[in-house]
């Protein structure tokens, strides 16, 4: 008989599952419209909590509509802009218009969707995904020899 050998994190990490899994669907989950691109997204993953930073500057927290539903997070925004320029003989207007969504599947029982939340400030959206407690690492247990 042969024993495996046996990785020290028993359970996949987010950020495995997260590059590995169909976390980023790009098809019809993840796409922005009118020639602007989707905001970087950085993932952390603690013992207590999976963190997602979205890099939004220029825009404010009522800009954004975050969803979590069937174990999806769904960040979105719409910003439009209007600029009414008049001089003279003429009206200069110029319209502008941003949106884009992403969308995040989140490991199954892993998240207390009832404490997630949200903060903006200094162009970072940050989203907080508490874990459940059985999601979280425990600590390595002896086993005594009788």
């Amino acid at each position: 008989m042969t024993l495996a050998k046996r990785s020290e994190n028993v359970l996949p990490s987010f950020f495995d599952r997260f590059f590995n899994s169909d976390l980023m669907d790009w098809n019809l989950n993840n796409f922005s419209d009118v020639n602007t691109t989707l905001p970087a997204v950085n993932v952390k993953e603690t013992d207590d909590d999976y963190i997602l930073e979205v890099a939004a500057p220029g825009m404010s927290k009522k800009d954004f509509k975050i969803n979590f539903q069937n174990n999806v997070l769904t960040i979105s925004s719409e910003k439009q802009q209007e600029k009414k320029e008049k001089e003279d003989n003429y009206t200069r207007r110029e319209f502008s218009y941003q949106s884009f969504q992403r969308s995040f599947t989140v490991p199954h029982h892993d998240v207390d969707s009832d404490k997630i939340s949200a903060a903006y400030g200094d162009g970072i959206l940050s989203v907080k995904l508490p874990k459940r407690e059985e999601a979280k690492p425990k600590p390595a247990k002896e086993i005594k020899i009788s």
